[in-house]
């Protein structure tokens, strides 16, 4: 009863420190987001609101496609419960707050912690592959160099040099194999297959190519006159460049700050800084009042079928 008591009042600790990073979240960004909604067209603004939505959905197939090829299929939705309510943990500082919550959640569904570790593992650092994959285009851009540049072949060689180390199944699983020996844990029941990384890849690179269409669709509306693949490498592959290398940025709760400042750079020279900035923070507030709302659901369905809450493992 004593471990029973702990394991709940660590559960609240952390629920209560992710409310309170998220409302530190919203509010930190509000004074910046608020008046650049202004400048936006209710159109502009819910086309993008509908592209970020779609985001979230997509990483959750990859991450459950992942899951099933560990050997532990799950259905909808109780896997939809796990990893939204899960990925709230993103928003406190280091990366391992989501994979705690998904582990414990997922316990109570049969899935073992182990295979829930290793599956949010994975979905971190390809998560942050496929977004460095997208965003590799502006890279030019962020050297403040031409868009021309951009087309440059050694970026497409660099690209499917990226996507041969993302997908080489044989390399990821002996990298696996040997990370959890290093902790002392057993391999893997089962190696992943190059179908489902090849799937979740797809996927993964849907919810950047959704999350970055969003931001060029605020861009549109804010800088009509600029000429429009200029707009669209610097709107897309640019906020997915920026936001990969804000994951890296563990200390940065999902990036503030890192992400921001680097799309700024890259778009600035194009628009005006103002509009820049609004793309900038705006497809990141909506991303996380999407977060805080399918989180919302999933906690509900979570709720009324005992995965939080008081009750036994």
């Amino acid at each position: 009863m004593t471990r029973k008591r702990l394991l709940d009042g660590a559960r609240i600790v952390v629920g209560l420190l992710v409310l309170v990073a998220i409302f530190a979240a919203l509010q930190g960004n509000w004074d910046k987001v608020a008046p650049e909604l202004a400048r936006l067209s209710w159109l502009s603004l819910g086309g993008a609101f509908l592209l970020a939505l779609v985001a979230p959905w997509l990483t959750l197939v990859g991450w459950r496609v992942l899951l099933a090829d560990l050997g532990t299929p799950l259905p909808l939705p109780s896997s939809a419960s796990v990893f939204f309510v899960g990925q709230l943990g993103k928003y406190l500082p280091g990366s391992v707050w989501s994979i705690a919550v998904q582990a414990d959640m997922g316990g109570r569904l049969g899935v073992p912690r182990r295979t829930l570790g290793v599956a949010g593992l994975l979905n971190i650092a390809l998560a942050a592959l496929t977004g460095t994959l997208v965003g590799l285009p502006a890279v030019p851009l962020l050297l403040r160099r031409a868009p021309e540049d951009a087309v440059s072949p050694w970026w497409v060689v660099l690209a499917i040099l990226l996507a041969v180390v993302v997908l080489w199944p044989r390399l990821l699983n002996a990298l696996l194999d040997r990370g959890l020996r290093l902790l002392g844990r057993q391999p893997l029941p089962q190696p992943l297959s190059a179908r489902a990384l090849a799937t979740t890849v797809v996927f993964f690179v849907g919810a950047w190519v959704a999350m970055g269409a969003a931001a060029w669709v605020l861009a549109a509306g804010l800088a009509p006159d600029v000429e429009g693949r200029t707009l669209f490498l610097a709107a897309v592959c640019g906020f997915c460049l920026a936001a990969a290398i804000g994951m890296f940025s563990v200390l940065v709760p999902a990036g503030f700050g890192v992400r921001d400042g680097l799309l700024v750079l890259m778009l600035a020279p194009f628009t005006s800084t103002a509009a820049a900035t609004a793309v900038a923070v705006v497809p990141p507030f909506l991303s996380v009042v999407i977060d805080l709302l399918v989180a919302g659901g999933a906690y509900l369905w979570a709720r009324r079928h005992h995965l939080i809450g008081s009750g036994e493992q």
